[in-house]
């Protein structure tokens, strides 16, 4: 996913292409977003998502217009936001799910809709963000199921923190199943790993 700019894609997408048809971030992880994003999801600093779903509106606005004549339809407006999910147990000990946050505020700002029940995560898995790259594929497998059809919309899939893209790339995988037309994954934060 890195790449020495945010809009070119990386030499890996380019040799294996993900399975999403764009991703859009506002920055890498570094403060002070990262700073932002850790109150928000351990401080239960809620009121922060307000401005961080403003700041990625106004990044996907940004995009849409740099690529309007090269890639009309590289950043459409989406017709419905879904999130990554959050095992119930995780969920219920945070009180919240920060990336549902995000969603409400960007679909109303959109005029789109919110499906915050088309994906659960079916099983408990390690936090991705504890194990090596290798380790977190195989901790997704069988981890989550889509549970709408999704036939001819344009999907955006919102995490926080998009870090190797294996969570990413198998939830595109089970919207695309769905029948999305596009999905295009949105967050706050990439990685460079």
């Amino acid at each position: 996913m890195p790449s020495a700019s945010a809009t070119l894609p990386c030499g890996r997408c380019l040799q294996q292409p993900p399975p999403w048809h764009a991703l859009l971030f506002v920055s890498d992880y570094q403060p002070p977003l990262s700073s932002l994003i850790k109150q928000l999801k351990y401080q239960r600093r809620t009121e922060l998502a307000a401005t961080l779903a403003r700041l990625l509106l106004l990044r996907w606005r940004e995009r849409r217009r740099e690529t309007v004549l090269a890639l009309p339809q590289a950043y459409p407006r989406p017709d419905a936001i879904v999130t990554v999910p959050l095992h119930r147990w995780r969920q219920w000990r945070r009180g919240f799910n920060q990336t549902d946050l995000l969603a409400c505020y960007l679909a109303h700002a959109l005029g789109c809709a919110y499906y915050p029940a088309a994906l659960r995560r079916v099983r408990a898995t390690a936090a991705q963000h504890t194990l090596d790259a290798g380790a977190r594929r195989h901790n997704l497998h069988g981890a989550f199921q889509c549970r709408m059809d999704l036939r001819g919309k344009h999907i955006v899939l919102l995490d926080d923190i998009v870090t190797t893209g294996n969570t990413v790339a198998q939830l595109s995988r089970l919207l695309t199943a769905a029948g999305a037309h596009q999905v295009q994954v949105w967050c706050l934060c990439r990685t460079l790993s």
